[in-house]
């Protein structure tokens, strides 16, 4: 009897066990590979919970589906936070009901698809009442920086994408969108909200979008996407931060932190913005809200230090084009800007973008009840065509500011008090209503992910240890293998250092001589420094001599990776000679290769003497779609003697404006007899080809062929001042774009009435003359 009780007892413990161990099966099962997720996918049921392994997921391409119910969904997640990562060429898709995706990590790769994470399996099965949270996407790029893919893409309906942290993104394509190419992801009511989006640098093309909702294509369907608390910092792929192309969408309480572009409104009507903060911060380009199309309203938004303008102003009211398809530019109609605060913002812009085709001005709309005061600046309004269809009410100035516009504004005596959220805001007896930024509002603190670390980890040049070198053949190579981004590469006095074996640049570095006589680098090489993905350079104090180096073509003292780079650059030139670089071929002092993008290259205080190529080519994207090389290019206080080729050769192709580079700064330079070589195929001694920002002022140009200057898309701004000539050429402007060239005409005395040619279609000629070809002047 006794056996028989053990017995019995027995069974009903591994009864309890085994009900037990199929519970925990059933609703917390660890998964250690894809074989294993796969089998928990298939056999799935509402209230499961798929845990996936600690450790790295190589190559794991995922699909998470199933049926889950409101009160039961179905989970995957992780078995510690920020201990898993997916890695390689993964991704995830998830369709069905009701799922919940936590806690998973992609970095150190790129999706093989042309998404890392899509809300469906296919244009038939797509992810509806799903959430997505506490997810890390971190620089997972495709290497190849013109190879498009969208990082999360969001369909179905009632979805959530809550407290991510999205970072990183370099190569081409959108960061996040929200697709509506099936009716089952229309008016879908998805909410994105609390997430962290980290800087994003400037692409240098069309197509570095962060947030997209829906297409041209589908520009009047009704999206009804809520996007809500987000944080974008230094999100700066291009001009259109968000870019809106479908109706009835709503942006409430994000902030944007030194972020170049704006808030668009591109296609699509009866869009709100409310009650989100821009910040500035006086960096250059940073936008705020750009309307068009009908029925948009811009209410309880608050701008402080934006400095951006035309497309990038602080706000922005289009021109349309008359009867506009849907995916041009429709008019503004029925639109308001209503109760915002602008606090030292430079630029308001109405009717931006009038021009030929864009020759609508806005219709029915108003600006009311806004606040505009800056302590620098009287008038920040442009208007641009007819603005007696907006409504003008009610809108305060500071007690200096002025306006052309004569109706609707009253000056105040404001004070600015800062709030307990750190914020400036206008106090005055004129002011109605008091100014509060919501609590919702985003902050870096409040979005994203407590467990993955928003801090910036780029090295700044300079900013590592110096290690001194000694002269010597390759002791400039051999130090590199061995240093550290940051690090300060110190050269002897006077000392000569031979390279027989190109320098490769992975990190930042910077090279320059201790004392004040330069040291020499001269190179066996077809390049001294070849600057590769994650590099970045600057050069101080230094003479390259190019006696040594060999006679093939492509020299170069400086070349980019001939490989696409995903990583901007950086290249410094300052107090540098570069001599004696002249072989049959051409020689280049900088050269640099397709699908490379330097944030900065700046060039000053240095000579150039005997070379016979280009100072520096920056002419590689010649597809024309719009791309280019780089953002801002500075020549200051050079003297340039002897240099067959052109002092530069800078190329933007392409009539899209998405982008506003290339920025061109040439100031107080010396030109002697430069750009005669029978290499130099634009024949001239800056070649400038659709560049954004021509600022050209205080040069000397002595014995020197001409500027050739290409003018594309919107108002490129032409500022050529204070120049000297002598027994130079002309400079030759053509293209068929609205010119902003008041500064050329009467500010360079030894051209007098002449040395211009212009285009024949250009719409500004100078006054007095035909605008024609006027010659050399001597």
């Amino acid at each position: 009897m006794k056996n028989k009780q053990t017995f019995n007892f027995v069974a009903v413990i591994l009864l309890v066990l085994s009900f037990s161990c199929k519970e925990e099966d059933s609703n917390g099962l660890l998964v250690k590979d894809v074989s294993e997720f796969n089998d928990a996918v298939k056999n799935a049921k509402p209230g499961d919970v798929i845990t996936l392994a600690n450790g790295v997921w190589n190559d794991a391409e995922l699909v998470f589906e199933g049926k889950g119910t409101e009160g039961n969904p179905i989970k995957l997640t992780v078995e510690e936070k920020g201990k898993v990562t997916l890695e390689g060429a993964s991704n995830l898709q998830i369709a069905g009901e009701h799922l919940i995706v936590e806690g998973l990590v992609f970095k150190n790769g790129f999706t093989p698809t042309n998404a890392v994470i899509s809300f469906r399996k296919n244009r038939e099965e797509m992810a509806n009442n799903c959430r997505l949270t506490e997810c890390v996407i971190d620089n997972y790029n495709n290497p190849e920086r013109q190879v498009q893919d969208y990082w999360i893409t969001i369909y179905g309906k009632n979805n959530r994408i809550d407290h991510n942290h999205i970072a990183g993104k370099k190569n081409l394509g959108v960061t996040m969108i929200v697709g509506l190419d099936t009716k089952e992801s229309l008016a879908n009511n998805h909410s994105i909200d609390h997430n962290y989006f980290g800087p994003r640098p400037t692409y240098g093309n069309n197509g570095g979008e962060t947030l997209r909702i829906g297409t041209s294509h589908h520009a009047l369907e009704n999206s009804k996407t809520l996007v809500e608390s987000n944080y974008f910092d230094r999100t700066n792929g291009e001009h259109e931060i968000i870019s809106n192309k479908s109706c009835q969408n709503t942006f409430k309480y994000n902030t944007f932190f030194e972020c170049t572009g704006t808030l668009t409104m591109r296609h699509g009507n009866e869009t709100m913005v409310d009650g989100n903060v821009f910040i500035g911060n006086g960096k250059p380009s940073t936008g705020g809200v750009r309307i068009i199309n009908e029925t948009q309203t811009v209410i309880n938004n608050y701008h402080v230090g934006l400095t951006g303008y035309r497309f990038r102003g602080a706000f922005v009211m289009m021109n349309g084009v008359p009867n506009s398809p849907p995916n041009r530019y429709v008019p503004v109609i029925d639109s308001k800007l209503s109760n915002n605060t602008f606090v030292n913002c430079d630029h308001i812009q109405l009717c931006a973008g009038n021009d030929s085709e864009r020759s609508q001005a806005p219709r029915n709309s108003e600006i009311s009840g806004n606040i505009f005061y800056n302590e620098n600046k009287e008038d920040t309004f442009t208007v641009y065509d007819d603005i007696s269809g907006i409504t003008f009410k009610d809108n305060l100035l500071g007690k200096n500011g002025k306006t052309s516009i004569k109706e609707g504004f009253e000056n105040a005596d404001i004070t600015l008090v800062k709030n307990e959220q750190g914020f400036l805001i206008p106090t005055s007896d004129k002011i109605k209503n008091k100014i509060t930024i919501s609590p919702n509002v985003a902050t870096k603190e409040n979005t994203g992910i407590a467990w993955y670390s928003k801090a910036d980890n780029s090295v700044a040049l300079n900013s590592g240890k110096t290690i001194k070198v000694e002269a010597g053949i390759n002791t400039l190579y051999d130090i590199v293998k061995t240093s550290e981004a940051g690090d300060i590469i110190e050269l002897e006095t006077g000392g000569a250092y031979l390279i027989t074996k190109a320098v490769q640049i992975n990190h930042p570095l910077t090279f320059k001589t201790s004392g004040d006589k330069k040291a020499t680098i001269l190179f066996e090489r077809m390049m001294a420094f070849e600057i590769k993905n994650g590099g970045s350079l600057s050069l101080e104090n230094i003479t390259f001599d190019g006696s040594k180096s060999p006679d093939y073509a492509g020299n170069s003292v400086i070349s980019t990776s001939k490989n696409s780079m995903i990583d901007n650059y950086k290249l410094f030139i300052d107090n540098c000679e570069f001599k004696d670089m002249v072989v049959n071929h051409s020689f280049d002092v900088l050269r640099v290769a397709k699908g490379t993008f330097a944030d900065t290259i700046s060039i000053q205080n240095s000579t150039f003497k005997n070379i016979s190529g280009h100072i520096a080519a920056l002419d590689t994207e010649t597809d024309d779609i719009g791309a280019y090389n780089v953002e801002y290019m500075i020549m200051k206080n050079n003297t340039v003697t002897d240099l067959q080729g052109a002092a530069l050769r800078l190329y933007r192709g392409g009539k899209d404006e998405s982008t506003f580079g290339p920025f061109l700064e040439v100031d107080h330079n010396v030109f002697n007899n430069v750009g005669f070589g029978s290499k130099n195929k634009y024949g001239a001694a800056m070649s400038l080809y659709g560049v954004q920002v021509n600022d050209i002022q205080n040069n000397n140009f002595n014995n020197t062929k001409g500027l050739a200057m290409h003018l594309v898309v919107g108002e490129p701004i032409v500022n050529v001042v204070n120049n000297n000539y002598y027994k130079s050429g002309k400079i030759e402007i053509t293209g068929d774009q609205k010119y902003n060239i008041e500064n050329l005409w009467n500010l360079n005395p030894q051209f007098n009435e002449g040395g211009f040619t212009l285009s024949e279609k250009s719409p500004l000629k100078k006054k007095g003359t035909d605008g024609l070809d006027l010659g050399l002047i001597n």
